[in-house]
């Protein structure tokens, strides 16, 4: 399967119509197919039953080139998955790679869910992450927080797991004062699935920054946990 037969086949599932409505939702300024997620995921996995690591690569690489929104989201989903066999440096840094070209929330998420597993499998990945929180571009910034989303998710974290959590942490306290509403929100994020293992956590987060924060990020922070 090489890209241009991909987007061949990308383009005859295609719904006009579809289109133009994912255009106006998504709002970037990018070609829009009109193929819904499903209909992604089946050929995304037969793509993994077809193809070793270097071909998937070289798909993935050429569907995100072709900066269509559904081919970008089939390139993030071909490099989806916990284990990544050989070894997987070449998966995570074509998503570092990726990171500086997100402009619109979706393409970027279902980027950051593929490095997620990625990051996991080697946490002293987060030493290439840190450098994101400073960027001048938001969509990096925000990346470095749904990148980490995992490390909210334990509930008997190791030492070493908590200070990599309060790493994060730490990340999201340079944020506070950032305006933008999608750092807000992913502040918001991080904060509330933490609050689902670690209420006193996030609550203490809240009383040294909260005032910083925007109302509805500190509200986002604190929906889970009970008054």
């Amino acid at each position: 399967m090489t890209p241009q037969a991909a987007l061949r086949l990308l383009q005859d599932q295609g719904d006009a119509v579809k289109a133009a409505d994912m255009a106006r939702y998504h709002k970037a300024d990018r070609p829009y197919v009109g193929v819904a997620n499903p209909v992604l995921d089946d050929l995304v996995k037969a793509w993994r039953r077809e193809l070793d690591l270097p071909d998937r690569l070289t798909l993935a690489s050429g569907l995100w080139d072709s900066n269509i929104h559904e081919a970008r989201i089939l390139a993030a989903k071909l490099l989806t998955q916990a284990r990544i066999r050989p070894v997987d440096a070449g998966a995570w840094e074509m998503i570092c790679g990726w990171v500086p070209s997100f402009d619109a929330w979706a393409i970027a998420d279902h980027a950051c869910m593929a490095g997620q597993r990625r990051l996991t499998a080697d946490p002293s990945r987060l030493d290439q992450v840190e450098p994101w929180t400073k960027s001048d571009h938001m969509w990096t910034r925000r990346a470095a927080l749904v990148i980490t989303l995992p490390w909210t998710k334990n509930r008997n974290a190791k030492p070493d797991e908590l200070a990599q959590q309060e790493r994060i942490l730490g990340w999201a306290a340079t944020y506070v004062s950032d305006p933008e509403w999608f750092i807000q929100k992913s502040i918001g994020w991080w904060l509330r699935d933490l609050s689902k293992r670690d209420p006193d956590r996030v609550r203490a987060f809240i009383t040294a920054h909260g005032d910083a924060m925007k109302p509805f990020a500190r509200k986002e922070a604190l929906r889970k946990i009970s008054p």
